[in-house]
């Protein structure tokens, strides 16, 4: 471990796993939310686009990548929120264009060589330039400055965007923001898990951490200390073993993730015996800033104005915390 921790490039690895541990859990505990677990992975694909400019104008492919990507979540967003028949249609050929646009470029380009496309695609610690870490310290930090600073609306528009378009909260914009963290975290991850994998990095612990969790809060706070863990480890295991990081990453968390299934299962099993089961989770800890209580007689997370039966359900308002 000494000897390891003795060369830079390890200790830029390792802080660049510590920034990538906390931030893509950050925003997939939305993107779960939202059942779009899948995200990532398509914007994966366009930063590949952006990736090959880089090469080709031979500047910074991160950056670039961070052009390309938030350029692609506005236009999947858009689509989305339009949902039009065709738009799966649309999104796919946004997907595949990319990567097919970012492998024709990057074999184009002057600096195309064995392993330049190689480590973007599946990641490697030795890639972490000294300029790569403060691009991903500036854009991590942002990114957890936005999840975190505006969890409670982030949260209101993810479980039910009509009843947060009537409290009053910018749900299109909101919308666009969540996507465009999104796209940066994907290139901030790319350097340490890789394009191909970074999804998998913003779901896994997120779900592991469902497991075992019951709130939101409790959900989003267990979820970031494993995408930690499961970086750092992942980083370290690839040093050992002299293989990519990026899958020794996915594969530890896809093992935390298998032994927490594990462990609930008995929980809940106790928790049924005992009745908890009937008392339904608070979505409490994520609460609108300014907004009242429940109506007398109004199910919370109720539409004012809307029956009990036309409510959001109590399954639904756990969300997260089931």
């Amino acid at each position: 471990m000494t000897e390891m921790l003795s060369y830079d490039f390890m200790q830029r690895a390792l802080l660049a796993a510590v920034l990538v541990g906390i931030t893509a859990p950050a925003v997939g505990i939305y993107l779960v939310q939202r059942r779009q677990a899948l995200m990532g992975d398509g914007m994966g694909h366009v930063a590949m686009t952006g990736v090959g400019l880089g090469f080709i104008f031979q500047t910074s492919p991160v950056w670039m990548a961070v052009l390309v990507c938030v350029l692609g979540a506005v236009t999947m967003e858009l689509v989305r929120s339009r949902g039009n028949q065709r738009g799966d249609i649309a999104l796919a050929m946004l997907f595949y264009g990319g990567m097919a646009c970012g492998k024709l470029l990057v074999s184009m380009s002057a600096q195309a060589g064995a392993g330049s496309l190689e480590s973007y695609l599946w990641g490697s610690i030795l890639t972490v330039a000294p300029e790569d870490l403060v691009t991903i310290a500036v854009l991590g930090t942002v990114v957890i400055a936005v999840t975190v600073g505006l969890r409670r609306q982030l949260f209101a528009i993810c479980q039910d965007e009509d009843f947060a378009r009537v409290t009053g909260v910018p749900v299109r914009t909101l919308n666009l923001m969540l996507a465009v963290m999104a796209a940066v975290t994907v290139t901030v991850a790319m350097r340490v898990v890789g394009l191909l994998l970074v999804s998998a990095l913003m779901v896994v612990p997120v779900v592991a951490a469902q497991q075992l969790t019951r709130s939101f809060a409790a959900t989003q706070a267990a979820s970031i200390a494993l995408g930690v863990v499961v970086s750092l480890a992942g980083v370290t295991g690839s040093y050992q073993l002299n293989v990519p990081s990026g899958p020794a990453i996915v594969l530890l968390a896809i093992v935390v993730f298998a032994v927490f299934s594990v462990i609930a299962a008995p929980l809940a099993r106790r928790r049924h015996r005992r009745g908890d089961t009937e008392q339904v989770p608070q979505v409490c800890d994520v609460r609108l800033p300014d907004q009242p209580g429940p109506i007398a007689g109004q199910t919370p997370g109720q539409i004012p104005g809307k029956t009990s039966s036309d409510a959001t359900t109590p399954e639904r308002r756990a969300g997260l915390a089931q």
